[in-house]
């Protein structure tokens, strides 16, 4: 049985490696948290004293896995959270519903147009022609879609007719 004085050292370590994930951030996007990014699917403190971090690639061939995982363990050991095991859930896949308002706060702030909500899959609607997104840097409505694809395959590449400035778009997934 676990005493109270455990279970609040467990709230505890939990409340700090929250606080340091909430720091780590994603190798393509740095200026969003895993966290924020919604990859850090869930935190808990394990039997043997393991922190057991899972995480959720945003998608499931992503080159940065390695990466992400390193980053985690790396920011937990140096914040004295250790011992840490990290482990990859792929279902259900990550969508950008899971991005945090902070996060797609942090990509209007580095001129990435955040994703909308993900449409129902039933009334999903293909758009031949994607709607009007509002410049993050001048905030025009007058835009256009360059390319499908930016930068990421997560992302399209497009163009505000008033400022000329080009900006991409995080796509809803």
């Amino acid at each position: 049985m676990i005493s109270a004085a455990e279970t609040a050292e467990q709230a505890e370590r939990l409340a700090a490696a929250r606080a340091v994930l909430a720091a780590v951030p994603d190798p393509e996007l740095p200026t969003v948290s895993l966290q924020d990014l919604g990859i850090v699917r869930e935190l808990q403190c394990e039997a043997d004293g393991c922190l057991h971090v899972v995480l959720t690639p945003t998608y499931s061939g992503c080159p940065a896995t390695e990466v992400i995982t390193h980053s985690v363990q790396a920011a937990l050991q140096a914040a004295g959270l250790g011992p840490v095991r990290v482990s990859q859930r792929l279902s259900p896949a990550w969508t950008t519903d899971w991005i945090t308002p902070a996060g797609k706060a942090q990509l209007l702030a580095s001129g990435i147009v955040p994703p909308g909500p993900v449409p129902a899959r039933a009334s999903a609607v293909v758009h031949i022609r994607p709607r009007a997104l509002a410049c993050p840097r001048c905030a025009s409505l007058n835009t256009e879609r360059l390319s499908a694809f930016g930068s990421t395959a997560c992302k399209a590449l497009h163009r505000c007719l008033d400022c000329r400035e080009p900006f991409e778009h995080f796509k809803p997934l």
